[in-house]
């Protein structure tokens, strides 16, 4: 049991689980054996826990103390969840700090740590430091725009499809600042952001109503090329007043990342519009929205607890003209899904793809039985498939469904180093 920690506003009685996930840098490969040292970011001198990563790069599990529950599903109660800091050490490695790790009550923190190689050049004492929450912290409002948004025919991108693209390059900061530039592959975006935006302890229709609309905001800034037909080489920015808040290195949560990684080929679409919805939102708290026509983060929390599903959420806010739609291709994949589960008894090109990639996954994450690429799916390849659902955070089935098949091809991707030639 986690220890009760005392703030100066609220007892952390209840309690979360946080796992650290440690890759290299420079291959996505997982550091077995990192030192992990957790603490409270107001004791940042008394670890709480030190933990070893295991072959996959993961440390286990653990539970720390927590805000009440109801702090994050009613506005105004509090800070919902306690702050921890993450000091992470592998030998050939420069040690990574990360302040403000984000726990919340009854859901699991994922923390990703990406270590540089040691190099000859004196190291930079530069951590990463999480920020308060924006339900939670104050932010500039979102500047109000078109839902639907002009087009320049001669963009880059082919204007007559929506395609999830690979990557998202986000400008940190305001358009006209001189912020950094990152690369981050889309989903990783997606699921920062919610997890910047709104609570994982949100009902699940909440999180997928706020997800898809993250989502086909973001497919609209890629599809329009909004900044780089204004001269900006970036896709969107990281400021609330223009964008969404992204934050580089923050944790992620667990029930976020799966509900992204199975509905990431969707937006929002209205009949006669073929561009992805721009889809706006406010807190409904601290920002109001005015009648615009926009949604309410606390308010999509509260349809969902009444049983709202997530397409009657997005209708209560934005009319009942407004549908999911799926995007016609995902960029940066060697092969597609095939449209159906493939499980004990498939057969054929499909499986021999499946079975090639996660065979080439297991020679980096060695906890993944290796597989032999006959094309046959049987129990050998179940076993595999389980394990690497277990690694990544989906249901452990041992099925291969449209979730797991695009994440054993972004998985892939990752460590085979192909990623260049798909777009990356």
């Amino acid at each position: 049991m986690p220890r009760s920690i005392r703030t100066a506003s609220t007892e952390l009685s209840s309690s979360g689980l946080l796992q650290v996930n440690v890759v290299n840098i420079q291959n996505n490969f997982p550091i077995r054996n990192a030192r992990v040292t957790i603490t409270y970011s107001g004791e940042p001198t008394a670890p709480l826990e030190e933990l070893s990563t295991n072959a996959s790069g993961q440390t286990e599990e653990v539970s720390l103390a927590a805000p009440p529950l109801e702090y994050s599903l009613r506005p105004g109660e509090g800070q919902p969840y306690s702050d921890y800091n993450i000091m992470v050490e592998a030998p050939g490695f420069r040690p990574v700090t990360v302040e403000g790790t984000e726990v919340l009550p009854d859901a699991t923190a994922i923390q990703p740590i990406r270590m540089e190689p040691e190099t000859d050049t004196e190291p930079v004492e530069n951590p990463i430091v999480i920020p308060e929450h924006t339900l939670y912290g104050n932010y500039p409002p979102k500047i109000a725009e078109n839902e639907i948004q002009p087009v320049n025919e001669s963009g880059e991108i082919v204007l007559s499809r929506v395609v999830v693209p690979q990557t998202i390059v986000v400008h940190d900061g305001p358009p006209t600042s001189n912020a950094e530039n990152y690369y981050v592959p889309y989903r990783d975006y997606i699921k920062n952001v919610a997890s910047s935006e709104i609570y994982a302890t949100w009902p699940q229709a909440s999180i997928t109503a706020n997800v898809l609309a993250i989502m086909s905001f973001t497919l609209n800034r890629v599809y329009t090329e909004h900044y780089r037909n204004r001269g900006y080489d970036f896709t969107i920015t990281s400021s609330t007043a223009f964008d969404h808040k992204w934050i580089p290195g923050r944790n992620i949560f667990e029930s976020i990342s799966v509900i992204v990684d199975e509905i990431f080929d969707n937006y929002l679409s209205r009949p006669g519009v073929r561009q992805p919805i721009l889809t706006q939102y406010c807190d409904g708290r601290q920002v109001q929205c005015l009648n615009r026509g926009w949604m309410t983060q606390w308010g999509s929390c509260s349809l969902g607890e009444r049983g709202y599903s997530p397409i009657e959420i997005l209708r209560h806010y934005y009319g009942d003209s407004i549908y999911i739609n799926t995007a016609e291709e995902i960029s940066g994949i060697p092969a597609s899904w095939p449209g159906y589960d493939l499980s004990i008894g498939s057969s054929g090109q499909k499986v021999m793809q499946l079975q090639e990639q996660l065979d080439a996954i297991a020679t980096v994450y060695t906890a993944i039985p290796r597989v032999n690429a006959d094309g046959v799916y049987g129990p050998a390849t179940a076993a595999s498939v389980r394990e690497f659902q277990s690694i990544f955070g989906l249901p452990q089935t041992g099925v291969v469904d449209f979730a797991t098949w695009y994440k054993i091809s972004h998985i892939y991707v990752g460590v085979s180093g192909i990623g260049e030639l798909y777009g990356a």
